[in-house]
């Protein structure tokens, strides 16, 4: 499909079964700026699923590097990468620079698509008066949701990797909310095991965002933690909380870490630990 990329690195037969519990990271690494410091936290983690936002492929700024295969191949994962935009100031007319998500796994990826948001900005658009130099950051793409499945023992988990627009007023960001909320809804009728996170680059978990995610079938494990600043700014030098995750109730969410201690990116990495709830409403998750 055009604007996807995929790719294998795991080593031996993938696995057949659900591991006792699901590691997950969910992480906006700066277009891979500082790709030794992002793999050295990744591959600490031994994460089962990642969701990481603005990866770059062939941009001058990262070097000219594919940020999602190097970092499938240093973990050993699958892949599968999601153009969100071409950046015009950063590759070539042979050779387009590309920047979007990307969701690794060590578990087998299927049904990759790309969800573009209805509501945009017209702000990163070239315009005739404004040179496709790096410090403009022209574009051309959309804000979309990369959407993949996992499927194991006939059990779906369904992974919504986003990135919300960043330029314009929270009612943009709230409308590209309400859209994933609606698409998250349509697959829940189905598969009831749902993950979404990622960049909302706004703080759902207070307001009417709250209340709208709260008229859902989704936990907002995050939002017990509070505002806790996931990423910092020129203009926010304390820090905003503006990444999150989201998982549907057929899910037992627990463990949430923000950690703010790592600096190879301006978002912090969050991570959590997923199991899915059996038909009697248990899970180890509970147990702990």
């Amino acid at each position: 499909m055009e604007g996807l990329e995929t790719g294998s690195f795991v080593r031996g037969p993938l696995p057949l079964e659900w591991p006792e519990q699901i590691r997950l990271v969910s992480w906006n690494v700066n277009r891979g700026l500082q790709l030794e410091g992002i793999i050295e936290f990744l591959a600490g983690q031994r994460a089962d699923l990642i969701l990481l936002q603005e990866t770059d492929i062939n941009a001058r700024r990262t070097l000219y590097r594919n940020i999602p295969r190097e970092i499938a191949r240093a973990l050993q994962m699958n892949y599968v990468f999601g153009r969100e935009f071409e950046e015009l100031g950063q590759g070539s007319r042979k050779c387009p620079a590309f920047h979007g998500q990307t969701t690794l796994s060590r578990l087998p990826l299927s049904n990759p698509r790309i969800l573009q948001f209805r509501r945009q900005s017209t702000f990163w658009r070239p315009r005739w008066f404004i040179p496709c130099f790096q410090i403009f950051q022209r574009r051309l793409g959309a804000r979309m949701a990369l959407v993949s499945e996992v499927t194991l023992q006939s059990r779906t988990l369904v992974l919504y990797n986003v990135h919300l627009e960043s330029r314009g007023k929270s009612e943009l960001r709230y409308g590209q909310l309400s859209e994933m909320l609606t698409w998250i809804g349509r697959d829940s009728a189905e598969k009831l095991s749902i993950v979404g996170g990622g960049d909302f680059n706004f703080d759902i978990s207070r307001g009417s965002s709250a209340v709208l995610v709260g008229s859902t079938q989704l936990n907002s494990p995050f939002a017990q933690l509070g505002a806790v600043p996931t990423a910092r700014s020129y203009r926010h030098p304390k820090g905003i909380a503006i990444d999150w995750v989201l998982s549907s109730k057929a899910l037992c969410a627990c463990n949430p870490v923000i950690h703010n201690s790592v600096v190879a990116s301006d978002h912090y990495p969050l991570t959590l630990t997923l199991d899915l709830i059996n038909s009697r409403g248990e899970s180890r998750c509970q147990a702990l």
